[in-house]
């Protein structure tokens, strides 16, 4: 469970806010209004005790000490951009890297880095809004960003992203939890990971894109058969360039209706399912590959591999290559963007 530590002040010197909200089954899911932050998730299993499934800090300023992205709200354009650039009309925009020369889950002082005003709560839903100014980490005009949560008594959790823009824009916004559904401390590759994907995105060493997309088969990254993410653990080069699965699926298109899961994801030991839904064309999976020194819920600190996030989104640097088989990441004034994302838990 986080320690509240009320006593703790967030960088812009005022108290961090959380929010608890709970399902008639005993779900609880608590956030964060510093970077719409996804902070827990304790689940009913089977046999009546509770189950952490997500990586988490101590305490509400351990969020803000670390630099996995750990249940944020990622933005404006989650995952990466080739050398900090994009072009539309003719204009280029030189947006603020942070990842060597490419821009990363949107800058240094991204949408994580900042504090969402309280729309509103409820017993089992929570929204936030953010504004985010004209330049911001170098993208074109005024962004307004809205993040709504839900948790249903047959344990969805929902996460609908929507965002308006007066300048055109690309707009992606996804959150970065990490599971382990199995508890804290555990080998998330131990875990069982089924993706209802044909093709992946290769990158390179700096998980830029660097090939067209390209089939899963005779890949290890083959997920369409349910298998552990240990057993074709580094087997690729692809793997082996970003120290195993940093990668992203293009979903095939009956995923993109709330009816057919994007992915299914197992515990070791039996006792959880989750099932993943989404509107987003792609899906990045991590398994947390750089996570040592990542404070944990226990005052210690993460080692590498001990969680895996499942992030709905646009394929990577997508402002870049139009061509890709997904809609357009671009928004323009009049346009609204809309995203929604249900994670649902199955106690087994």
């Amino acid at each position: 469970m986080l320690k509240p530590e009320n006593t703790q002040l967030a960088p812009d010197g005022d108290p961090f806010e959380l929010i608890t909200i709970q399902n008639a089954a005993g779900t609880t899911a608590t956030f964060m209004d510093w970077g719409a932050t996804w902070l827990s998730l304790e689940f009913p299993l089977a046999d009546g005790s509770k189950r952490e499934l997500l990586l988490g800090c101590e305490t509400p300023q351990g969020y803000v000490n670390q630099s996995a992205y750990l249940g944020a709200t990622v933005g404006r354009y989650a995952n990466r951009i080739a050398k900090s650039q994009l072009t539309i009309d003719g204009q280029t925009y030189a947006l603020v890297p942070n990842q060597g020369e490419n821009q990363l889950h949107g800058g240094p002082e991204g949408f994580n880095a900042r504090r969402w005003t309280l729309l509103s709560r409820s017993a089992q839903a929570v929204s936030f809004q953010l504004l985010s100014a004209d330049g911001d980490q170098g993208y074109p005009g005024n962004m307004t960003a809205e993040v709504h949560y839900r948790l249903t008594d047959d344990h969805r959790l929902e996460i609908r992203y929507q965002a308006t823009v007066d300048q055109p824009c690309p707009v992606n916004l996804t959150n970065h939890a990490y599971f382990n559904l199995d508890g804290e401390g555990h080998d998330a590759r131990k875990q069982t990971l089924q993706l209802f994907a044909e093709r992946f995105l290769p990158v390179n060493s700096d998980g830029i894109p660097c090939t067209d997309l390209t089939p899963v088969e005779h890949t290890g990254l083959d997920f369409r058969a349910p298998k552990t993410l240990a057993e074709d653990f580094l087997r690729d080069r692809e793997q082996q360039r970003v120290k195993g699965y940093d990668h992203a699926w293009l979903l095939n298109r009956t995923c993109n209706s709330a009816e057919h899961p994007a992915a299914h994801l197992w515990s070791a030991d039996g006792k959880v399912k989750m099932s993943v839904f989404t509107s987003a064309p792609a899906l990045q999976v991590y398994t947390g590959n750089f996570l040592r020194g990542t404070p944990n819920r226990s005052g210690a600190e993460y080692e590498n591999f001990q969680g895996v996030a499942l992030e709905t989104q646009f394929l990577p640097d997508s402002p870049n290559h139009p061509e890709w088989p997904q809609p357009s990441c671009w928004i323009k004034p009049g346009q609204s963007y809309r995203s929604q994302t249900v994670y649902q838990f199955f106690a087994l």
